[in-house]
């Protein structure tokens, strides 16, 4: 008998462990009528409270990578600014005082967050 989870993987049961097979079985085709193959909820209302609340977030993700694309092409005319110049493509003290900002704000994971949008920022002109 095979039981396919919510991520595709393929579970090989024996026939000593039918029970367990059945019973597996049988809750997923709850977990399907309660959406919690997409949002691991247990009730419809669960459910429906996720999804909604994904929904927001992939809106807010959108909104997200567009203003990093935003902040990237300004990034590029400071860039090419320095650069005609005579100065360097790359500013550290402006990039540690970007650093700074983020890890005061968020902490930590600020950091972290402010070194891969600098990195997504120092893209060739």
């Amino acid at each position: 008998m095979t039981v396919t989870t919510a991520h595709t993987t393929t579970a090989h049961t024996t026939t000593a462990h039918t029970t367990t097979a059945h019973t597996t079985t049988a809750h997923t085709a709850t977990a399907d009528r309660t959406g919690a193959d997409k949002t691991g909820a247990r009730t419809p209302e669960a459910a429906e409270v996720i999804t909604g609340a994904r929904e927001r977030i992939d809106a807010l993700d959108d909104r997200i990578i567009g203003l990093i694309q935003e902040r990237m092409a300004v990034s590029a005319v400071i860039q090419q600014a320095r650069i005609t110049s005579g100065g360097r493509r790359v500013n550290l003290s402006r990039e540690m005082e970007v650093l700074g900002h983020y890890s005061e704000a968020l902490g930590k994971p600020g950091t972290s967050l402010a070194m891969t949008l600098l990195e997504l920022c120092r893209g060739r002109v």
